[in-house]
């Protein structure tokens, strides 16, 4: 598996290795113990299979609360999208900064969103489908979300408003100035 880290630590691409043959290929997309060895102890426990129909479709930025915060491995298996992961930890150095990177069915790349961090993407063709890994199931209690286009998060989105296909609970997300503070 190839490992690649960003300036904003925490956030990992892991790129797993595809074992070809005539018949196609054979890919480990997670281990417990190859992903340990790289920092990621998460315990994963519900696995979520999405498709967006139609390109620039925008879902996030999604977080979720301690005592349930959840951490994600996020992989696209048809079409492509840019990933966005942000640093909501309100005590961190780098709280409000972004990575954001291209997953593909194509470049097979992962994005590994540590617990703190909230997610978002955007697909750049229709029918993108995305399996992701979750750390703790959904509550919607503990559930929150920023703007996705907050102009102080500064995120390169491919996408304007006006363009973008997003869910009326996500039109409506807050600023991350407005929120209080989380993962303190």
């Amino acid at each position: 598996m190839d490992v690649q880290t960003f300036p904003l630590a925490g956030p990992l691409l892991l790129t797993p290795t595809r074992h070809r043959d005539e018949r196609g290929f054979l890919s480990e997309t997670w281990n417990e113990r190859t992903l340990a060895g790289v920092g990621v102890t998460d315990r994963f426990v519900q696995e979520n299979h999405t498709v967006s129909h139609r390109r620039w479709t925008v879902r996030g930025l999604h977080f979720q609360l301690p005592p349930k915060p959840m951490a994600k491995l996020v992989r696209v298996v048809r079409g492509s999208l840019l990933d966005v992961a942000v640093d909501v930890r309100s005590g961190s150095a780098t709280f409000g900064q972004h990575v954001s990177v291209e997953l593909s069915a194509e470049n097979w790349a992962q994005l590994y969103i540590p617990e703190g961090f909230a997610h978002g993407l955007c697909t750049l063709e229709p029918e993108t489908e995305v399996v992701y890994l979750a750390s703790h199931t959904w509550d919607p209690d503990l559930d929150r979300g920023v703007a996705w286009d907050d102009p102080d998060l500064a995120i390169p989105w491919p996408v304007g408003p006006d363009e973008a296909v997003l869910s009326p609970k996500d039109r409506a997300q807050p600023k991350l100035a407005d929120l209080p503070p989380a993962f303190g």
